[in-house]
């Protein structure tokens, strides 16, 4: 605990810059939250990004968007949602192919209309605050209010970190993303309740110790397990980010970041936090031999 105001000033720095990121910014909505079509062609060759623009742009279809998309071969092409309902939508793509005609493979066809999108953008926002409500009440009838706190306060700095990569890397912010979002809401508050769960065996074994030490103690305990189990779930989603394709790598590579930042809000954040949340304790007294002995 000798570090944790070093572990504060980072954390509040991530923070901060990554709420200034994404008000300045701002996140890359996909088409599930901002509606409109998506096409994805594959052409003969090497995709010439810069003609395709000019050959789309002049269609008069408003803000139209491309991008290689994984493969040089294979582009990706939004186009924002029309006035005039489903029927204007699937216009859009009659016209697209017309102008592109039988060039390029058209490999997939996606329109989410404004009304849908802004369901599943409310829906989103609802499941992860229900998640964080729902988790922090199962802490504080797990352990005790103290606890509960520092474990929503641990997960709010690993939500907006996430939320704060995704707008420096602009990387697609759609359904896939909150699924990612609430499993690694999971996974760090898996990570938590292991380490608070050691510091609430210890308080009752150790009643005579500091709490910095017994905090430090705690995390010695459960540090190899935390180190291990982290680094085998990275290497599957490396192995996922690397080969799973341009389809699933924003989920990918959030489940990644969600993994180290979890891990270290774990130990670097919930734990520090405990020290200013005034734990009850029992009276003053070494931890008698019985107490250390094994259970026949």
């Amino acid at each position: 605990m000798v570090a944790k105001r070093v572990f504060f000033i980072v954390s509040i720095a991530l923070i901060a810059a990554s709420l200034s990121l994404f008000f300045t910014r701002g996140l890359n909505y996909g088409i599930d939250f901002v509606g409109g079509t998506l096409i994805e062609v594959r052409t003969d060759g090497p995709a010439d990004i810069a003609a395709l623009r000019a050959q789309l742009g002049g269609l008069g279809l408003g803000d139209v968007s491309l991008q290689e998309f994984g493969d040089p071969r294979d582009v990706l092409i939004r186009i924002q949602k029309q006035d005039g309902g489903e029927e204007a939508q699937q216009e859009v793509v009659e016209v697209v192919r017309a102008a592109l005609g039988d060039a390029v493979e058209y490999r997939r066809v996606e329109f989410v209309g404004p009304t849908v999108s802004e369901e599943l953008f409310r829906d989103g926002l609802y499941a992860v605050g229900a998640a964080m409500l729902a988790m922090l009440v199962y802490i504080w009838f797990r352990f005790e209010w103290q606890f509960s706190i520092a474990a929503i306060i641990a997960l709010v700095h690993d939500v907006i970190t996430t939320i704060g990569i995704f707008a420096l890397f602009q990387f697609d912010f759609n359904l896939s993303t909150v699924a990612a979002v609430l499993t690694i809401a999971g996974y760090s508050i898996n990570d938590t309740v292991v380490v608070f769960d050691r510091v609430r065996e210890n308080l009752r074994k150790y009643k005579a110790m500091p709490l910095q030490t017994l905090f430090d103690k705690s995390i010695n305990d459960v540090l190899s397990r935390t180190v291990i189990t982290s680094t085998t779930t990275l290497l599957a989603l490396l192995a996922l980010y690397i080969l799973g394709g341009e389809v699933i790598r924003g989920f990918s590579f959030a489940m990644i970041w969600g993994v180290l930042i979890g891990t270290y809000s774990s130990i670097c954040v919930a734990v520090p936090v405990l020290i200013y949340m005034n734990l009850r304790s029992a009276p003053v007294g070494e931890p008698t031999p019985a107490a250390e002995a094994p259970a026949e």
